[in-house]
């Protein structure tokens, strides 16, 4: 992290405002703050001190993270992800409160949230007696003297203006500061403007024109108009505030889904009850029927079902035993386990999960440029159009011109606030990917989500994205004279001794049919080639046609039926006994069962549906064709993929790559969008975009649902935002005062304003219920 050496905010290394002086780097929030220093170098390098380094608290040039004093979590924007810092406070560009990056915080901190509830509830009270004296005032009740009704309004309004506006003004201050004027920038001069315009009317009666006094020597005021925006935007604050906390309801709910404790076993054998973060690797922990699985890990004792829907969105329980995985926040059904935690605290798969769903809420979708460029001129824009309606009014208006100036200005200026067009895209972004969360898909940031309903072809992998990843012996034939239970006996033992993936196929074929392994002697693996062994005195050897019919036995016999199961996929493995043939397996990857109405639903979607394999054209094609891929590329390398998808692009195609290996890790990183099976590999999934946590193809499909529904959202929000600011400004200058005498009170105009930001979040909150 480093200072921002003009307005002293933190911000990262990627921000893209940079400027080098004298062989150092320094960063900056933005543009302006960029230029600044670049055109007035002498107003910054006096701080620089040769023994401290620091000034004023601002360390230029040195990063702000040291090994033994790094902070506990850092604060960022959400409008503005490039600007973060390791304590709270307000961004210096849109005057929002600064949310904690660290998810657990993120949803326990409600700091803000309580202390602008208290100023809304204290200074509501407040506001009611003021409004009913203004209005009495104004129809001409007078039980008292108008000036003892002032001074009454003005006790009234000056604690509610100072003190529950005081968050306001501090944020106007600060944006005048930065010269990153913002919606607070309008708030706090019309607030500012109508209060000590009422004091100055309140105090010097007698400096205003004749014509603007009564005949008692007063003038009008404003304190019920300052009073009540302040009231009015306060209540806009509060309602803004709790429906973004309904935002990170897919946060809350993923970090509810760990177990409070978990079960311990000791080296004696004894349990005792510990916390989450008092699990270490390697500890021996029992789970038992009923109870979550606290951290990841494997099965050392026991069996049962797991229910991982909470991760995976499958509601189907799945078998667990010895040696398999689990994953922590998932439920065990039936069964008492004992496990061994591998992953704990911030390694497990849910708290990853968290971190990303969180990250992908802070990140900017590339439509948000648009909102940002509006955004910088809007605000000067609306306070050179409240000084000309202040203008015209002063000019032309009716009498008393002057207060008519006043309230036109300060109308101008309150319901132009900007904050629904700051809002409109980051929080259809952050509903969206937390609902992704909550359905088991992994989206790393707002770009991947607007660029999905883009995608023109999708690249797929076969082996561990259309198929299961997981070889399968699918036919044994025996020739004559050999007995099944002898060919698994005998075969399935030899193969045990070997690593080779095929190998683990037919262990496990015989594993599940109930055959009982032998000892194998004098073991010998041939590379690429086949295996030998002695069992029971017999000679065993197992391997491809060509390396049987090296040890000179004869494969002829069987070749064809061989071929056959070459032409539907399989791969072919030749086993002989002595000298003998005695069987061949057929061994295939299943596919999975979605990934051909998966494929099917995609192409109906206009997206071109490309196939790529390193398995050779039989096995490649075979699967294609059960699946129904026209377009499929076999026996291709890492480096063919990348190639393959770079020539699409070329073509101006949008292209999105699936796949789950470490050999797609490169293919993924090319694509517009990767998309890893969390069924593979780390690297995979690291290098991908979007990750299906259940490995099912339908989770792209509801990716691309996803995105189409939130880039709705977002264009509604925008669209709203622009329609509102291009009609509400007019109206609230004037415009339609001379055609139908309506003038908009300031107190309208922040009601107005208040509610077109609820408005907003409230459209963006429909996404958590959109049909995918």
């Amino acid at each position: 992290m480093f200072k921002d050496i003009v307005c002293g905010m933190e911000v990262s290394d990627s921000t893209p405002y940079k400027s080098d002086f004298e062989g150092k780097r320094y960063l900056f929030c933005s543009e302006h703050c960029r230029q600044k220093f670049t055109e007035h170098l002498e107003t910054y390098f006096h701080l620089e001190s040769p023994n401290q380094g620091c000034s004023g608290g601002l360390c230029v040039g040195q990063s702000t993270s040291h090994k033994h004093d790094v902070p506990t979590t850092n604060y960022t924007c959400h409008m503005h992800p490039e600007v973060i810092q390791d304590h709270p406070g307000v961004c210096p560009k849109c005057g929002m409160s600064l949310e904690p990056m660290n998810p657990n915080i993120a949803v326990e901190e409600h700091s803000e949230q309580d202390s602008i509830n208290r100023r809304f509830w204290i200074s509501g009270v407040l506001v009611i007696p003021l409004f009913i004296i203004a209005m009495i005032g104004d129809m001409g009740f007078l039980p008292f003297p108008m000036k003892m009704l002032q001074w009454v309004e003005f006790f009234l309004a000056t604690p509610i203006v100072l003190w529950g506006g005081w968050p306001f003004f501090v944020r106007g201050w600060q944006s005048f500061r930065t010269f990153n004027l913002n919606m607070f920038t309008l708030i706090a001069i019309g607030v500012a403007t109508s209060y000590v315009y009422s004091i100055v009317a309140l105090l010097f009666p007698h400096i205003f024109p004749p014509l603007m006094q009564t005949h008692e020597g007063l003038v009008h005021i404003y304190f019920e108009a300052s009073a009540v925006i302040t009231v009015l935007v306060l209540l806009g604050q509060v309602l803004e505030l709790n429906a973004r906390s309904k935002t990170n309801s897919a946060i809350k709910t993923l970090l509810n889904l760990s177990p409070k404790q978990a079960h311990r076993i000791d080296e004696k054998g004894d349990e005792e009850n510990i916390n989450l973060d008092e699990i270490h690797i390697g500890d021996r922990l029992r789970i038992k029927p009923g109870e979550k699985i606290p951290v990841d890990g494997v099965v050392l004792e026991g069996q049962s079902n797991v229910d991982e829907s909470m991760i995976t969105g499958e509601p189907i329980a799945v078998p667990k035993g010895l040696g398999d995985l689990l994953i922590g926040a998932t439920l065990n059904k039936n069964g008492t386990l004992v496990m061994r935690a591998d992953k704990v605290g911030s390694d497990t798969m849910l708290s990853q999960i968290v971190a990303m769903v969180s990250y992908a809420q802070r990140s900017r979708a590339p439509i948000q440029k648009l909102a940002d460029i509006v955004s910088g001129y809007f605000v000067p824009a609306v306070v050179v159009s409240a000084l000309l309606a202040f203008a015209g009014w002063w000019i032309w208006g009716p009498q008393p011109q002057l207060g008519y100036a006043i309230v036109a200005m300060v109308a101008v200026l309150i319901i132009a606030c900007p904050c629904a067009l700051g809002l409109a895209t980051p929080i259809s972004i952050m509903v969206g990917t937390g609902r992704a969360a909550l359905m088991g898909i992994l989206i790393k940031d707002a770009r991947t989500l607007e660029m999905m309903e883009k995608v023109t072809t999708l690249v797929l992998d076969k082996t561990g994205t259309l198929t299961q990843g997981k070889p399968e012996v699918t036919r044994l034939i025996p020739l004559d004279g050999f007995e099944l239970n002898e060919i698994l006996r005998y075969g399935a033992s030899l193969e045990k001794a070997s690593e080779h993936p095929l190998a683990e196929a037919v262990v496990e074929y015989a594993h599940r049919s109930g055959v009982v392994f032998v000892e194998v002697k004098d073991f010998n693996a041939i590379t690429g080639q086949g295996i030998v062994g002695e069992i029971e005195n017999r000679r065993i050897s197992v391997g491809s046609d060509t390396f049987i019919e090296s040890l000179g036995i004869s494969t002829k016999a069987i070749l064809s039926e061989a071929d056959n199961m070459r032409r539907d996929g399989k791969t072919v493995i030749f086993m002989a006994i002595d000298s003998t043939l005695s069987a061949i397996f057929g061994i295939e990857d299943p596919i999975k069962e979605s990934s051909s109405k998966a494929v099917q639903l995609l192409k109906s979607e206009g997206i071109r549906v490309v196939m790529l394999s390193g398995d050779n054209e039989f096995t490649a094609n075979a699967v294609a064709r059960q699946i129904d891929i026209g377009e499929v590329h076999a026996n291709v390398m890492p480096q063919d993929k990348v190639s393959i998808i770079k020539n699409l692009q070329k073509n101006g195609e949008v292209v999105a790559m699936a796949g789950d290996g470490i050999n797609d890790a490169p293919a993924l990183a090319s694509a517009d969008i990767g998309i890893a099976m969390g069924t593979g590999t780390d690297v995979a999934i690291e290098s991908a975009g979007v990750t299906l946590i259940k490995g099912d193809l339908m989770g792209i499909l509801k990716v691309r649902k996803l995105s189409r529904a939130t880039m709705k959202n977002i264009r509604q929000n925008l669209f709203f935002a622009f329609v509102y600011n291009s009609v509400g400004i007019p109206i609230a200058a004037g415009v339609l005062y001379p055609f139908f005498g309506i003038l908009f009170s300031p107190m309208i105009a922040a009601l107005a304003m208040s509610f077109s930001s609820v408005s907003v979040i409230a459209n963006a909150l429909r996404l958590r219920n959109c049909k995918l």
